[in-house]
């Protein structure tokens, strides 16, 4: 990569982080164009040559985050933490992270919008599963998580929990946070509360 293409790179980052601190503060709806490329120290038309349209752009957003998210999981599944530490960190710090952006924001990760559809059922098939099967798989050999229940029954478990992220529920953001505080605890202890399989 040349000169050239290294600052084209950062200046698309820029934008990028511009366009996903004011989304996750304000909303998309609430945000325009031209606050985007005065928060990145750009032009408005340096944001369309790189990104065509705002809709672009937040979908490029919604897959630098999606990208940055999978990073943090697979440093830690790979830290040196105890399994129901990396779990229970995992579950939960995802909870409070989803908590803390708009719910506009929220709104347009689970738009029925095709483009968006695309990202999402991209990053959940080729990434994020993948990745949750590696590690359910190591919870199972090192005893952790019970063996009698299969991969794909627990896959299926969690893609149950889809069903909470709709448009009603991210819209009231202290309502948003309780429940899937409580949906956390609900996946990760069951009904019966805190029971370990050794």
């Amino acid at each position: 990569m040349d000169g050239f293409e290294r600052r084209r790179e950062r200046k698309k980052e820029n934008i990028r982080q511009a366009a996903f601190k004011l989304f996750s503060a304000h909303g998309v709806q609430k945000v325009s164009i031209a606050e985007i490329a005065k928060k990145a120290g750009v032009s408005q038309v340096t944001i369309y040559n790189y990104f065509g349209s705002k809709d672009e752009l937040l979908r490029d957003v919604i897959t630098a985050f999606l990208d940055e998210k999978l990073q943090e999981y697979i440093e830690l599944m790979e830290s040196k933490l105890s399994f129901p530490e990396k779990i229970e960190q995992f579950i939960f710090d995802k909870t409070k992270s989803l908590g803390m952006l708009n719910p506009d924001f929220l709104i347009s990760m689970v738009s029925n919008e095709p483009g968006i559809q695309r990202i999402i059922e991209d990053f959940a098939s080729n990434k994020l599963i993948p990745l949750l099967i590696k590690f359910i798989e190591k919870g199972k050999s090192q005893g952790h998580i019970n063996q009698n229940i299969s991969t794909e029954a627990i896959l299926i478990y969690i893609s149950a929990f889809k069903a909470v992220k709709t448009p009603e529920l991210m819209s009231d953001q202290d309502r948003n946070l309780r429940l899937f505080e409580e949906l956390a605890t609900l996946f990760y202890y069951g009904l019966m509360g805190k029971r370990e399989f050794i």
